[in-house]
Formats: C-alpha cells, structure tokens, sequence
C-alpha cells in the first residue's frame, strides 16, 4: 500500500518530508509485525533485542551500561528490560568480584534457546517479506537509510 492511501494524505510539504513519514510509518509498520511475531514467546521487541545482545557476547557478560549502548530503542530503560528477563529467568545478574558495584548480565541456557525458538520465527517472518524486496533493492535501502544516518552525525559533531 502507498503512504498516500495509507495515511490518507495526497499532498507533502516536498519530497524529504514524504521519505520522513514513509520512514517513520514502514518502522511501525515492521515493529507491529515483530511485536506480534513475539507475543507468543511472552517478549517485547526490547526484550528481544537485550536477549540477542547477551546472546552475541556469550558465554561473557555484559553490563547494563554496555546493553543501552548497543540498544536499537534507545528510549528503553535497559535496568527494567533486565529485571523483566530475570524474573522470567532468561537471564542472570552476577556481581563483579573486581569491582563491587558493578553488576554484569549473563544469558541463561533457558534464554537462549527462547530466544533461538523466536528468532527462528522472525527470520521465518523476514523470509517472506524478502518477497517485497529484491536482495538490489534491499542492499540500495540499506545504503541509503546508513547514509541518512551518517550524513546527519556528521551535521550534528560540526556544529558542536
């Protein structure tokens, strides 16, 4: 479905500001099918995220300082998306014997084979949105949503 049908809006300021809101609706868009793709393994997207995380640096740790920086949702508090994997013991919190004060995540066996049973559903789910894409267009998407990224760094490090 084009945005003009799906927002109901035939007229754009210009061309950037149709890209920005074509943006931001295709992310809900593919949030929603993550979310509901999900729900059956009782994990948000967020949860996901910090389960794939301790996953890659498995069998080490990682902070929750290390967890927020590697984040897709940066608005998420990562300390409560930790407590909610514990209490569903997906994973642990090991005090570090250096340094008192610092508590470092570790994925739990149950976490991880959750999160292999998920991920195997999304990428199922991915799979077929491949249909939508070709591997060119993919690859030219990817290209220029990094470039938009890099571009506007870049404009924000020169006027600091």
């Amino acid at each position: 479905m084009k945005l003009e049908e799906a927002i109901q809006q035939t007229k754009f300021i210009s061309e950037h500001q149709k890209a920005h809101l074509n943006i931001l609706f295709s992310a809900s868009w593919l949030s929603q099918r993550s979310v509901a793709t999900l729900k059956p393994y009782g994990l948000t997207w967020q949860q996901f995220n910090i389960l794939r995380i301790l996953r890659g640096r498995h069998p080490e740790p990682a902070t929750v300082k290390l967890l927020t920086e590697r984040m897709i949702d940066k608005m998420s508090n990562a300390s409560r998306l930790v407590d909610k994997l514990l209490a569903k013991g997906l994973v642990v919190r090991i005090t570090s014997k250096e340094d008192r004060r610092r508590v470092d995540v570790s994925i739990t066996d149950k976490g991880l084979k959750l999160l292999e049973e998920a991920s195997a559903d999304l990428e199922n789910e991915m799979r077929f949105q491949k249909g939508y894409l070709t591997c060119s267009e993919a690859e030219e998407l990817n290209r220029l949503l990094d470039k938009m990224r890099t571009l506007q760094e870049e404009a924000s490090e020169s006027c600091s």
